[in-house]
């Protein structure tokens, strides 16, 4: 994927110096545009490259402007951290708790904010990227509560900074713990937040939305299958790729049902 990033960046870079060609006025005119078009490509896809998904960031956001009210207790205890004692079990709970962050985050759920960051960075530090959850995190997000646009951008960047560092430094594997990790706890905190959540207008759309980015999860991590941890988390998520499999744009509150009792299993594993 690193190689991958480097040969699209190269492109980018000689398809960008091709606009000072020496061509004459029409030429130019006719090529720039083209070239534009091939480089906004490009640019797509380097940023699926570096960081594949939605961030649960994101995909919280959208439950607040739903205007659902914060659950207290529906986030993985951080109390937890101490029982994370594997590289995997570490990576997929620093995507847990950044999918738990972002929710306090975007609640203005100060205590729990300081919690959540905590946790996250007890288990990176022993991923050896504690530079990326450092004391300024905190205050860029307590200057910004007013703010969720913000927010969201300093998540995602902190997120995609987490992502990036692990793939980088030849941990894809971890790196790919960390994305289901997320994945997983937005689309529990998503299929919590109401003891009906079909009835939950905006809802179906949230949870339809994630079936992309489950395949795209799917397609990015299947080159890595032979790894230990990459197999098992597919594994994992076999349930749940079944059950997205024969959905089609609609669902039904019986496929809100079996989604939502499939990912309490699939996070009971993860977090436990």
């Amino acid at each position: 994927m690193k190689r991958k990033t480097i040969f699209l960046l190269a492109i980018l870079l000689i398809s960008a110096s091709g606009l000072n060609s020496c061509r004459n006025r029409t030429e130019k005119t006719e090529q720039k545009k083209i070239e534009r078009e091939e480089i906004e490509v490009l640019n797509r896809e380097i940023e699926e490259t570096v960081y594949p998904l939605p961030t649960s960031a994101e995909v919280i956001k959208m439950l607040t402007e739903l205007e659902i009210g914060y659950i207290i207790g529906i986030s993985n205890p951080t109390e937890n951290v101490s029982k994370y004692l594997t590289s995997k079990t570490k990576a997929l709970n620093v995507g847990v708790y950044g999918a738990d962050l972002s929710y306090a985050t975007l609640y203005n759920m100060n205590q729990d904010v300081i919690n959540y960051l905590d946790a996250i960075r007890s288990l990176s530090n022993d991923l050896n990227m504690g530079g990326i959850y450092n004391e300024k995190i905190y205050d860029q997000i307590k200057n910004s509560f007013d703010d969720k646009d913000k927010l969201v951008s300093i998540l995602t960047t902190t997120f995609n900074g987490t992502y990036n560092y692990l793939s980088d430094n030849d941990q894809q594997a971890a790196a790919l713990m960390v994305v289901a990790g997320a994945w997983v706890e937005g689309m529990y905190i998503t299929t919590h937040i109401s003891e009906s959540v079909y009835h939950v207008e905006g809802i179906v759309r949230v949870l339809l939305e994630q079936k992309k980015s489950f395949e795209l999860y799917y397609e990015i991590a299947k080159p890595y299958a032979d790894d230990p941890m990459v197999n098992e988390i597919l594994e994992v998520f076999e349930p749940m790729r079944l059950i997205y499999e024969k959905l089609d744009t609609s669902l039904t509150l019986k496929n809100v049902e079996e989604i939502t009792r499939t990912i309490e299993e699939i996070r009971q594993k993860l977090i436990s």
